[in-house]
């Protein structure tokens, strides 16, 4: 025998029934994206490596060690994505999306960082995000906000906390680093390894820092909300009267910024204390200067995106995702000259019946087996076919849950019965026969 091929390590198989939690999942965002005027882009897991170094930054951890980075045959140098954002800019600008337009996407997809596996953090990893393009107002950070807390009512979730902060404008935001940087110099010899390292790159992180040693010395830090620009100051205070007029509650949190390099202002988090060290379930805010960056146009922009692993962890410790829907019935054919033409009437019934849930066996077996199997589906009833029932153009109907008893119905009469079983009240619709 030969040997088996393993998975990658922190590349994970998406099995049933937790397939379904994504499923479900996936469709409710989808659907209140929609329903707010986002249309979707999709985009491709492969860019060039140089779009990533140039919006992510080329001294971070994500470009210099995390990355999948490789050389295809024509020598140039590719990257699996490890966030869509510089790629929704990227082909906003390749196709002219942003110029004199406004735009609201959203994309789906995997996304990949070379990091030491735990829960809640994978190397390849699955994101939904939302990015608005072309609107320069608090009203659109105020908006994508309120799609996200419409996308956990519409799931359920409960206890998501907003924490929410603002890194001004570029300049101010220049301004407050050199402080930092001489705050945090003065200190040298309190930082540990990590926050030195990052004291030369981005400063800004050391306040994120995970490191319970460090707490007192972040607290200790220079406050960037109090070194805001007059212009982000109004931005900020408009953005939280109108989550005050809506009742969003949020917390305000001048230690939360953006791990990447290209945002400013408004910068948020959705956060919970359920998933251990992994807390945020969606993160966001505004990058209004990417756009330029990356060779387009001047465009203001801001985008969040929400973890899937993270929140199908939560949505099925919660046990709200709902139970799969079971087949309406299962045809049993008995015999070979059934097996033969037991696959054309199935079809004939999904034509005739689109949103019917039709299960056919297949594999053989007796008929207490294929009995059992038929009654394992779920299914509310079995169409059972044999030699008798080809003869005499019928078949029998037997009810599977409950106790009513099983009758011979005319295949002429099968659609009409069969119809009555495909909404949620199929089940009912049972005593009529």
């Amino acid at each position: 025998m030969s040997q088996s091929v393993n998975s990658i390590r922190g590349i994970n198989d998406i099995l049933p029934p937790e397939s379904a939690a994504w499923q479900w999942l996936e469709a409710a965002a989808r659907g209140v994206l929609q329903s707010y005027g986002y249309a979707e882009i999709r985009l491709p897991i492969m860019e060039r490596t140089e779009l990533f170094a140039r919006s992510i930054g080329e001294v971070t951890d994500i470009v210099e060690k995390e990355m999948y980075t490789f050389d295809d045959r024509n020598g140039d140098s590719l990257s699996l994505r490890p966030e869509a954002t510089a790629s929704c800019v990227r082909a906003g600008i390749t196709h002219g999306l942003f110029h004199n337009q406004q735009q609201r996407l959203w994309y789906a997809g995997p996304m990949f960082r070379y990091e030491r596996p735990q829960k809640g953090r994978y190397r390849q990893f699955h994101q939904m995000g939302a990015e608005a393009f072309g609107f320069a107002g608090p009203d659109i950070d105020a908006e994508l906000i309120f799609v996200s807390a419409r996308i956990w009512k519409q799931l359920g979730l409960k206890g998501l906390e907003l924490e929410l902060n603002s890194l001004g404008s570029s300049e101010s935001r220049g301004r407050y680093r050199e402080l930092l940087v001489t705050f945090f110099n003065d200190r040298y010899q309190d930082l540990d390894e990590d926050s030195r390292r990052r004291l030369l790159q981005n400063p800004l992180r050391i306040l994120d820092s995970k490191n319970p040693e460090m707490a007192n010395l972040v607290a200790e830090a220079p406050v960037i909300t109090e070194h805001l620009d007059d212009e982000s100051a109004e931005h900020f205070a408009a953005l939280r009267a109108m989550l005050d007029a809506s009742g969003v509650e949020y917390k305000l949190n001048p230690r939360l910024v953006r791990g990447l390099d290209y945002y400013n202002r408004t910068v948020f988090e959705w956060v919970t204390d359920r998933l251990g060290a992994q807390s945020a379930v969606c993160s966001g805010g505004r990058y209004d200067g990417l756009v330029e960056q990356l060779g387009g146009r001047p465009t203001p922009a801001i985008g969040w995106a929400l973890g899937i692993e993270r929140l199908v962890e939560l949505i099925r410790g919660d046990s709200l995702v709902p139970a799969p829907a079971g087949p309406h019935a299962y045809i049993v054919p008995l015999g070979e000259a059934a097996e033969k033409r037991a696959p054309a009437l199935a079809e004939s019934l999904r034509d005739q019946l689109p949103e019917l849930r039709l299960h056919m066996h297949c594999g053989g077996g007796g008929m207490r087996s294929r009995m059992k199997r038929a009654d394992r589906s779920g299914a509310l009833c079995a169409l059972i076919i044999g030699d008798d029932e080809l003869a005499s153009s019928t078949v029998v109907l037997k009810p599977l849950r409950g106790q009513r008893d099983q009758e011979i119905v005319a295949l002429e009469e099968l659609q009409s019965r069969l119809a009555g079983l495909c909404n949620d009240g199929g089940a009912s619709k049972l005593k009529t026969y």
